[in-house]
């Protein structure tokens, strides 16, 4: 007789898992416990936005994009360190919350058949904050901003910037100094595609700058800006326009790589939006840049190149602590000449890497050092980023930030000593999730002595879901939330 053997064991999943879940607990500033010493001169709020809702009422989510939108807030002060965690409220996620099911369509989850005829699509607010004129918002980019309370990360509603933004509005605006401005742009999907071009000025309203006709419906996601150029990379995607229209699956369902089709770059002229330059390049996806600037007629762009969309699918099981795929990130460097209308670009640095971040000194202008989360070995490359580096973008030279043992970084945002213009004359702050005890903190470091580790810790008693994106307001009039 022969006996059956039992069923292999399934293989444990590690322990950076326990990331994705639900936010535990939700709460105003209150102190947190520091370990080191914060720099004088560290004053000011980090607020960060993540998806931090992993099932919508009882349904898994499908991708890392569908969870409902949080915000963290660690407030510098000259009397210590407070730290709040909030959801955001927009009215698609309370309605939903008070139903208790699941009502609307988000990124990678259809529209249920009985909310259809409604055509809801749910604004997560769940990507990135942005500080504007004192306020404070929370980006979503197929929607509307949501603007939140910076004292204590209260949910004030969703806004149109009185009247100014026509619907979708990226989670990406990006500054240029020299214009005191923030600029722009949301997506339209219809009959006829276009990027709508919105200016934000420091003490004055929103502004629409025009539209810019696309070639077909593709997925832009990040752009970028110079002293006299918005720049756009759109990648050979395709969408399925009446599709998404209609609700017939998710949008996740509708886009899709066209392998061996063209890319196009588009640079607008900021005082001439109406005759963009169209660039024709090779086939490849970006979800996001480092930074950019002019050389006379050439531009020059650092982003994190992608040969397919395969990134989708693996962000998507990275939730589930499944991914099948490695990530495949590379940080690249783009020259650009306008008068030839060529396009060619060269890889930097052979390492896994998102969430690109440069000194706010140099947005814009050229820069030496670009902070970002990476994979330190190639069998790390199912997993989420287990390292924070600095690259040389000349050389590529990387430098790593030493965080110990089972410690897993967000995006690293670069605070500049008061006074300071040097690229490495400040702070990196991160965000990470301990595996070792199951909390969140928020890591200190000196940017010039990056691989010397933190100089502080500020702790969280609970553990909190990763986060995308974030910025950091200095102090203003004395309130430490800027």
């Amino acid at each position: 007789m022969t006996t059956a053997l039992p069923p292999p064991a399934a293989a444990p999943l590690p322990a950076w898992k326990r990331a994705f879940r639900n936010i535990s607990r939700q709460h105003d500033f209150q102190p947190l416990r520091v370990e080191g010493r914060i720099p004088e001169g560290l004053r000011g709020t980090l607020f960060r936005a993540g998806a931090w809702t992993f099932d919508v009422h009882g349904l898994p989510v499908q991708h890392w994009f569908d969870g409902d939108g949080g915000v963290m807030g660690v407030r510098f002060g000259p009397d210590g360190v407070q730290g709040a965690a909030k959801l955001v409220d927009t009215r698609t996620m309370v309605t939903e919350r008070k139903a208790g099911r699941h009502l609307y369509g988000s990124y990678a989850m259809p529209t249920p058949l009985r909310n259809k005829l409604l055509n809801p699509q749910k604004n997560n607010a769940n990507t990135a904050v942005m500080p504007w004129n004192g306020r404070l918002y929370a980006l979503h980019e197929p929607n509307l901003p949501v603007e939140l309370s910076p004292d204590d990360l209260s949910s004030l509603g969703e806004t149109n910037l009185d009247g100014v933004v026509m619907k979708s509005f990226s989670a990406h605006p990006r500054r240029v100094h020299s214009r005191k401005t923030l600029y722009n742009f949301g997506q339209h999907h219809g009959r006829v595609n276009t990027l709508e071009l919105y200016a934000l000025p420091d003490g004055a309203g929103a502004r629409h700058l025009g539209s810019v006709p696309l070639p077909g419906a593709t997925m832009v996601h990040d752009f970028m800006a110079t002293d006299r150029y918005l720049i756009f990379f759109l990648p050979a995607m395709r969408i399925d326009v009446l599709k998404m229209l209609l609700r017939i699956g998710a949008f996740a369902d509708n886009v899709s790589f066209r392998p061996g089709a063209a890319a196009e770059v588009v640079v607008v002229p900021i005082d001439d939006v109406a005759h963009p330059l169209r660039i024709p390049a090779d086939a490849f996806f970006n979800w996001h840049f480092s930074n950019a600037y002019e050389q006379g007629d050439t531009l020059v762009v650092d982003y994190v190149r992608y040969p397919d969309f395969a990134s989708n699918q693996w962000l998507g099981e990275l939730v589930r602590a499944t991914p099948s795929i490695e990530a495949d990130g590379m940080l690249h460097r783009a020259v650009i000449d306008l008068k030839a209308r060529t396009f060619r670009s060269e890889q930097v640095m052979d390492l896994s890497c998102e969430f690109p971040r440069v000194a706010p000194s140099v947005e814009g202008q050229p820069h030496q050092a670009a902070y970002m989360g990476a994979h330190s070995t190639r069998a790390a490359r199912r997993g989420m980023y287990d390292a924070l580096v600095r690259v040389d973008a000349t050389t590529g030279r990387v430098t790593r930030a030493e965080l110990g043992e089972g410690q897993y970084p967000s995006e690293g945002i670069f605070v500049p000593r008061p006074g300071s213009k040097a690229e490495d004359d400040g702070w990196v702050l991160t965000q990470v999730y301990d595996t070792q005890t199951d909390t969140t903190h928020v890591a200190v470091l000196d940017a010039e002595r990056l691989d010397a580790g933190p100089v502080a810790r500020c702790h969280f008693e609970h553990g909190l879901p990763p986060t995308f994106h974030g910025e950091f307001l200095p102090p203003r009039n004395g309130a430490a939330h800027g």
